[in-house]
């Protein structure tokens, strides 16, 4: 009689997990196909309203009030001037932190207080880092409204990212190809230079072309540090004042309230911006296979 009641009690527990199971799994359909649906919503609402603008003159004419003249190529000069700056910087200044940390660094309470702390900062929201690039670059060092004051700021919020990515990268490298380096003679800088990053590689670089795709499709902290939208000439250096494509589309959308084909112009611009990021986004997918398949 114990055992048949043990039984039914187990079968109970049973049924019980399976349709927890089910209702959780269930909930996760769901959630997924919203996300969906607010996806490809959002995204044909972008195409119908906007792929008719899109144009050679569109993409190579200047900022105009007027929305039939109007055109971006100032934007994408910008968010190319911008990245000349970004790339470099967040590069050098995150792989050699992530290096020091990871390799150099003696592991104490200290260094696990700077860690987690570039682990928190990389969830700081973006505005923080434009009120931060104002005080700094702009007013303190006096830079204006520049590229290179832009670019360094949008260096400040995609810096700890690129930190974490990289720690990761050097934390996957098995330690037996460092050990075998350093057993026959090499140096510690030799070891990394030579053994441990082309290993780490393809995850350093795809944490920072990850990282350069937010700072492309940012906002805020360009709005903070005051980067115009609208008529200035084509910016030819990095000391020129600029624009970019997120800020041209947050201009027209505030416009399209008073000129309603400003909406379409800030549509059409939103698919431009997608097709950089689906370009920067796929060239870190092959570059991460490439140096997979090599290493």
């Amino acid at each position: 009689m114990e055992h048949v009641q043990e039984a039914q009690q187990f079968e109970r527990k049973l049924n019980g997990r399976l349709m927890m199971n089910k209702v959780s799994k269930g909930i996760f359909f769901l959630s997924t196909l919203f996300g969906l649906v607010v996806l490809a919503v959002l995204l044909y609402r972008v195409l119908s309203e906007g792929i008719a603008y899109i144009n050679w003159n569109f993409l190579t004419g200047k900022l105009s009030t007027n929305p039939e003249r109007a055109g971006i190529m100032g934007a994408i000069l910008g968010t190319f001037w911008l990245m000349i700056v970004v790339a470099p910087v967040t590069m050098f200044l995150g792989v050699a932190t992530a290096i020091y940390l990871e390799m150099y660094a003696k592991k104490n309470k200290f260094t696990e207080f700077i860690q987690t702390n570039i682990a928190n900062l990389a969830g700081v929201p973006s505005i923080v880092y434009g009120i931060l690039g104002l005080t700094v670059f702009v007013r303190a060092m006096d830079l204006g409204n520049i590229v290179l004051a832009g670019g360094l700021t949008m260096s400040l919020l995609i810096l700890p990212i690129v930190i974490v990515a990289s720690q990761e990268a050097l934390r996957a490298v098995p330690k037996f190809l460092e050990e075998g380096s350093l057993g026959m003679g090499a140096t510690k800088w030799q070891t990394i230079r030579a053994v441990v990053l082309p290993v780490a590689l393809p995850g350093i670089l795809t944490g920072a072309i990850l990282a350069l795709s937010r700072a492309i499709g940012e906002t805020a902290p360009l709005v903070v540090i005051g980067i115009p939208a609208l008529l200035i000439p084509f910016p030819g250096s990095i000391f020129d004042k600029f624009t970019v494509l997120p800020m041209q589309i947050y201009y027209w959308t505030l416009d399209s309230s008073l000129v309603a084909e400003y909406a379409n112009l800030a549509a059409a611009t939103i698919i431009v911006l997608l097709v950089a990021l689906l370009v920067l986004n796929s060239s870190a997918i092959i570059i991460r296979n490439k140096f997979t398949k090599r290493f």
